[in-house]
């Protein structure tokens, strides 16, 4: 497994965070995702094999959120 944290931009409340679990928790090859919502970070557990940090990173930005 991968562990990578990412930055991401313009979370404000409770629904982000799940908008963000969501759409990250879903895709094929994310292990675990948690969402750090005071300090704008993106916790993600995921295999390399299935999956790629660029999709993660697309995934969030399809929610309306910036990936810095």
């Amino acid at each position: 497994m991968t562990n990578e944290t990412i930055q991401v931009q313009g979370m404000s409340c409770g629904h982000c965070v799940s908008s963000v679990e969501g759409a990250v928790g879903g895709l094929d090859g994310v292990d675990k995702v948690n969402v750090h919502l005071q300090e704008g970070k993106v916790d993600v557990s995921f295999d390399e094999g299935k999956v790629k940090l660029d999709e993660i990173t697309e995934a969030i930005e399809d929610q309306g959120y910036d990936v810095v």
